[in-house]
């Protein structure tokens, strides 16, 4: 059963957790996707004057622009604009990357290239979070996490994860409770890294299927489950092991 008290806990959370820092408030990314704009609401409501939300279009849609000044509109969060298309063409120019490759970035080309972008967000939030005083929130969710679908040192590199325990379908039902427009919940999810990029095909699956399956690990009763798409989890979850733990130290005894 979902719980209805969700939001609020979570809130409460995000609070205690800053709180506990010293910190004063909250900067996040806002991309005008999902995770983001739950992201984003939850923090409103735990920090109302606190809360800063970074938009930061790298060659990315118009229309994820607007979704994200959409939402920061109708929960009254204050936003900064910053554009990095610009800062990324110069840094892939510095990086000697081929004229072609940069205009032609996908999953089967340069991954280096298309994590530049999250890389150089991270960047600008964490410059804000040191002047402010706040924690970085990270918008990644448990169906993502669980697989390594986040770039390390980019979208990965936050304080606190208030969504890192929801699987995307859950994280759905929250969005329509906290009034999430229906057109960013019915959305076809794009991290935005090259052109007509989708997560789910990028993952190989629905976000249904995925989070089936990872519920099904979880109970370890992988019946009803296709074996196929079971193993391709388990390889992400094996591949991605090194993005969820600590970096290794090494001990001299």
């Amino acid at each position: 059963m979902y719980p209805s008290d969700l939001a609020s806990r979570i809130s409460e959370w995000i609070r205690e957790r800053v709180n506990e820092a010293g910190a004063q408030g909250v900067v996040l990314g806002m991309s005008g996707g999902l995770d983001s704009s739950v992201a984003a609401e939850l923090c409103k409501k735990a920090f109302p004057d606190t809360t800063l939300g970074l938009i930061m279009p790298c060659g990315s849609r118009k229309e994820d622009v607007k979704h994200a000044n959409m939402v920061a509109a109708q929960f009254g969060i204050e936003t900064k604009e910053i554009d990095l298309s610009q800062i990324f063409t110069v840094l892939l120019k510095r990086l000697e990357v081929e004229e072609e490759r940069e205009n032609d970035v996908d999953a089967n080309g340069n991954i280096a290239v298309a994590n530049l972008k999250p890389r150089l967000r991270m960047i600008c939030l964490y410059y804000f979070a040191n002047k402010r005083n706040y924690l970085v929130v990270g918008t990644g969710n448990k169906s993502e996490l669980s697989i390594g679908y986040f770039t390390k040192y980019g979208d990965g590199a936050a304080d606190i994860l208030p969504l890192g325990d929801l699987l995307k379908t859950e994280e759905r039902k929250l969005a329509d409770e906290l009034g999430i427009p229906k057109e960013i919940i019915e959305k076809e999810p794009s991290a935005g890294l090259w052109e007509d990029q989708t997560d789910e095909a990028e993952i190989g699956m629905g976000y249904n299927v995925l989070d089936k399956i990872l519920l099904a690990l979880e109970r370890g009763d992988l019946s009803g489950c296709e074996p196929e798409l079971v193993d391709r989890v388990k390889r992400m979850m094996d591949a991605s092991q090194h993005k969820r733990e600590t970096i290794p130290v090494f001990k001299q005894s």
